[in-house]
């Protein structure tokens, strides 16, 4: 009895621990060197977190959405954050965030992460989704002209715009475009 329950315990851990690439909507990734990917067979996007007070987020790309003045963000350096936001300083830019969605609403676990990668179970990163391999990225959801086919987009939902070729960004109003 106690050899199955070394035996099973080992095969759970094994199994939580070698899986350190996520494909999800879709049965596997692309290839080796991706952490997190995204299937695109639906028009939906992939939304950041809704962001109430960032003071206490101090690693350098972190992205979210930032509620206080509703734009898409990251943070370059030490307190720095770059707008990602189209914004020309008018209101007609600036979205108003459900904060139902990700239930900000309600009382929530502020110790609350998913960590994919290698080092994931013994990461201590903050953050809600870390993904802690330092050799792989995440593909985003790929849409085909997102800000047409996302009928309903959410604040802070991101898509590869398979059309454009580049990153679409929408803030509660209107979409972004980035490009190299």
């Amino acid at each position: 009895m106690k050899a199955v329950i070394i035996t099973t315990f080992t095969l759970m851990l094994a199994g939580i621990t070698a899986k350190s690439q996520v494909a999800i909507g879709k049965q596997s990734v692309a290839n080796t060197s991706v952490s997190l990917e995204f299937g695109n067979t639906e028009n939906r996007g992939f939304i950041l977190p809704y962001i109430t007070d960032k003071t206490g987020i101090t690693v350098e790309g972190s992205i979210i959405y930032d509620t206080t003045d509703h734009k898409v963000k990251y943070l370059k350096s030490s307190g720095v954050w770059v707008n990602l936001s189209e914004d020309d300083s008018t209101a007609a830019t600036i979205g108003a965030a459900d904060l139902s969605i990700q239930g900000l609403d309600k009382t929530e676990k502020a110790t609350a992460k998913t960590a994919i990668g290698v080092n994931g179970a013994t990461d201590t990163t903050d953050g809600i989704l870390v993904l802690t391999d330092a050799d792989k990225a995440m593909i985003l959801p790929q849409v085909a002209s997102p800000h047409i086919n996302i009928i309903n987009p959410a604040s802070g939902m991101m898509a590869y715009d398979t059309v454009k070729k580049q990153l679409a960004i929408y803030n509660g109003t209107v979409w972004s475009f980035w490009k190299p």
